[in-house]
This record gives structure tokens, sequence and C-alpha cells, in this order.
């Protein structure tokens, strides 16, 4: 996603904050307007459900539109990878995990320059092209939603789309923050024809960013940017922690290096950490008053004067205060 990101230093001390509390004081009340993405409320430091109440089941799915300017398609690198977004995503398929984003994006840009709307019907995604609209149904329940995509992301995760709160919400995984969805991309033309009905000559869109007609990938600039690693809303319930990440660590020194709520800024930072240092950096997961905290710990160290080092390395690297924890 395109939004701008703070710098890694405030985010890092913002999970370490976090962790140290285990709760945080609710923003100060306040209904921003559902209808207005660019609504001015406190913007909470990470993200999840909005504490004003909306109906959903009275927000209407996007209405597919003819698009007859140019896509954004163009190629774009995020931490050193590359991604190659389709032209026309209207044969589109996939099978995945769904995730969603709220409160800390509402308001802000997307990444063809539209306002995101946690209350809007809108999805990110890494290679379709912006904008298109697909069919979402969770493989649980059998619900579906029609959203129009306008950003990009996941990312750092195996996640096939993120959706806005509200599209979540109606299809039933808002509280636990991912599904197992079926993705399909739509045809407008044809979704009008199946209405019984020729598409509009006009019909009115969100206000999108210019950009220069779709070509070849390989002929178009890179773009390079780096989005905000508390991209994803994690579950607002209390979630098992998988066998394999629980497992007790081994005797030893470590170093704690930060602490999120969310699990995609968490293994952003393990990799960086990675690739300073040959000690292993891992993510460990633990359940503070219902909510999942996700610590990204470097160990076993072998003594307090290589644990001492080690500090100086994270710190210099401006990856964050590292400090001794117990092994658990």
């Amino acid at each position: 996603m395109t939004r701008r990101a703070l710098p890694f230093r405030l985010v890092l001390l913002g999970g370490l904050a976090l962790l140290a509390s285990c709760s945080s004081t609710p923003p100060e009340r306040g209904t921003p307007s559902s209808s207005s993405a660019k609504a001015h409320y406190p913007r909470p430091l990470k993200d999840g459900a909005p504490w004003w109440d909306v109906d959903v089941s009275k927000i209407p799915d996007a209405v597919p539109a003819p698009h007859y300017g140019p896509v954004k398609a163009n190629p774009y690198t995020v931490l050193g990878k590359t991604y190659y977004p389709m032209n026309d995503g209207r044969r589109y398929k996939a099978t995945g995990t769904a995730s969603w984003y709220g409160t800390k994006f509402h308001g802000q840009a997307t990444a063809n320059g539209e306002h995101y709307d946690l209350y809007g019907m809108s999805a990110a995604h890494k290679t379709l092209p912006l904008p298109c609209y697909v069919r979402v149904t969770n493989l649980d329940n059998g619900k579906s939603v029609v959203l129009r995509v306008n950003d990009r992301g996941p990312f750092y995760s195996d996640r096939i789309i993120d959706l806005s709160f509200a599209a979540a919400k109606k299809l039933g995984y808002a509280e636990t923050g991912t599904a197992r969805v079926s993705v399909e991309g739509i045809d407008p033309e044809e979704w009008w024809a199946q209405q019984g009905r020729k598409p509009p000559l006009v019909l009115a869109q969100p206000q999108v960013a210019k950009a220069p007609p779709a070509t070849r990938a390989a002929t178009q600039p890179i773009e390079e940017y780096s989005p905000p690693p508390g991209q994803h809303a994690d579950a607002v319930l209390p979630v098992a922690v998988a066998a394999s990440q629980a497992a007790t660590p081994a005797e030893g020194l470590y170093l704690q290096v930060g602490a999120f709520a969310n699990p995609d800024a968490a293994e952003l930072l393990k990799d960086k950490l990675s690739r300073i240092s040959a000690t292993p950096a891992f993510v460990s997961p633990v359940v503070r008053d219902r909510q999942t905290f996700h610590r990204v710990r470097l160990g076993p160290i072998g003594s307090p004067d290589e644990a001492r080092q080690l500090q100086d390395s994270v710190r210099l690297a401006r990856l964050g205060q590292p400090t001794l924890v117990k092994p658990d």
C-alpha cells in the first residue's frame, strides 16, 4: 500500500509500549462520518475495529463500473521484491487467506489516489490492476461481497487480499481477523448484462490518481516504496498460538527487539535483524488482555558479552532498543 509509512523506529517504539502496558487507553469517543473517509478523528497507534457503530447490512456492495481510462498496473518494488501487476483482472481467480484493515488507515490515500474508507466496499491486492472489481466469498459460510480493488497489499505474509472493515464484517470474519476466501474478477459489462441492463455511459467513480497508459510491464518504470508494517488488522479476540510457534525456546540469553499487535510488522523486523546478525531471529506470539502480541527476539546467545555486542549492533542499525528477556 502506498500510504506513507511512519519511521520504522516510531512504529517499533509504539509496539514496545503496547507490550509494556498490555492494554491501551481507548481514544476519545467520537463518531467519524462513515460517509466520508476524510473525517478527522483521533487516529489510533495500531489498527483495529472502529468504536463508532454502523449497520453494515445496509451498506451496498460496490457497483462494477466500466473503466475507460488508464489503469494503474505498473511494476513496483517492496523490500527488494518486484511485483508485476496484470493489466486485466476480469478472469482472475484465486483461493487463499484474507484479512482486513481499519481505523489506522481510515481517510488515508490508497495506491491509486483514492481515500480509504473503512466503511466502504474496497480491497487491496498485490497484482490486480487498479481499479477493478472482484467478488470475494467466505468459504466457511458462503457469504460473498462485490468490492472495488483500489489499493496494494497485503505484504509480508501469505494472505492474498485485504478487505475494508465493512467488507470483512459483512463476510463474518471481522472478529477473528482472517478467513479462507475465494476471489473472482468481475467483468463490468457482463455484470450489467446479468442484471438485464446496459452499463450507464457515465457512472460516478472515486477520484483516481493520474497514471500513464498501461503498457508492457518490462517497459514501465518500477516504483519503489515501503508500505507501513502495521497494514493488517489482527484478531480482536484471543487466538490460539500455533504449537510450532509456542515451542519452549532453548536455554540461554535472549534479546527482545520489538513487540507488535500485527504479525506482518513482526516478520518485517525479524527479516531486518536476520540481515545484520547470524544469531537466530524469531517471532514469539503471546496473548495478553485479549490481544495477541508478536514478540521479535534474538537468541539463544552464548554469553553476556555477546549479548551486549548484539545490542550495540541492533542500535547502530536503528532497529530498536533490545532488552534481555527470559526464555518463555
